[in-house]
């Protein structure tokens, strides 16, 4: 996937992002952080096709995803907004089968190979047991995997994921990114997943894009990016860096009361 010269707004405000270029390293899992208000999330619904930008284009295996048809997009990019709406009463089986939709006509019945694909992504989130359970009654951790393996179910090759670990504790934050970088890994998708979280973002990504003013102010390797200057620079930090298991660690600087 490749961002060129893309500018966002929203109606006729002043732009978020102005001018962005990115390339996407395929098979990979890249995640894009900054500060509030840094232009990460508007970043992707760009690249999702959410948002129609005033200048540029993103290209998806050398098209411009503007000029594709819906279906045909959908059976090349999954996407997952941050805080989706979960319909009342469904299971966990059905939620994951609306991800075959771009494989199937409207009212068509589900196919031997759909129900093997959804089969198989309740088994990479680890839930195939509650595939019967509504969704409502599951944890948040597992009703984010839920989401996630509908995702996969999709079967395309490029993931975007906006904030895959909001509102969960740290332990379910673990569990799916677990799930978001096997994804990657195992299956040799491409993923690209906005996170808050530096010191997650660094322990699981392979490319890291730091974002600040609707610009990217660095990116690399998460070793290579994290530094305490730019913690200073970009979010306005104090913090240290160390470095664990081959990946940094951001550790804030106490701030004692005078």
């Amino acid at each position: 996937m490749h961002v060129e010269n893309l500018t966002l707004a929203y109606g006729a405000d002043e732009p978020v992002v102005t001018g962005l270029t990115l390339e996407v390293p395929q098979g990979r899992m890249t995640a894009i952080v900054g500060p509030n208000g840094s232009g990460k999330s508007t970043l992707l619904r760009g690249m999702s096709r959410l948002l129609k930008p005033q200048t540029g284009r993103v290209l998806l295996d050398g098209k411009d995803i503007h000029q594709l048809p819906a279906r045909e997009l959908a059976r090349q990019l999954g996407v997952l907004p941050q805080g989706p709406v979960t319909p009342e009463g469904i299971t966990a089986a059905e939620l994951v089968s609306r991800g075959r939709h771009p494989h199937r006509g409207m009212f068509a019945r589900l196919t031997s190979e759909d129900q093997h694909a959804i089969d198989e992504a309740l088994a990479a989130v680890e839930l195939a047991d509650l595939r019967d359970r509504p969704v409502d009654q599951l944890s948040g951790g597992q009703r984010q995997r839920v989401w996630i393996a509908m995702v996969l179910a999709q079967g395309t090759q490029h993931l975007l994921l906006d904030e895959p670990t909001t509102y969960l504790d740290l332990a379910h934050a673990v569990d799916v990114m677990n799930v978001v970088h096997a994804a990657a890994h195992a299956s040799g998708r491409t993923v690209v997943t906005v996170l808050h979280d530096l010191t997650l973002a660094a322990q699981y990504a392979d490319n890291l894009v730091v974002m600040g003013g609707g610009q990217i102010a660095a990116q690399g390797r998460p070793v290579e990016v994290l530094s305490e200057e730019l913690l200073a620079e970009v979010f306005g930090l104090r913090a240290t860096v160390v470095e664990v298991g081959g990946a940094p660690v951001v550790v804030p600087d106490r701030r004692v009361s005078a």
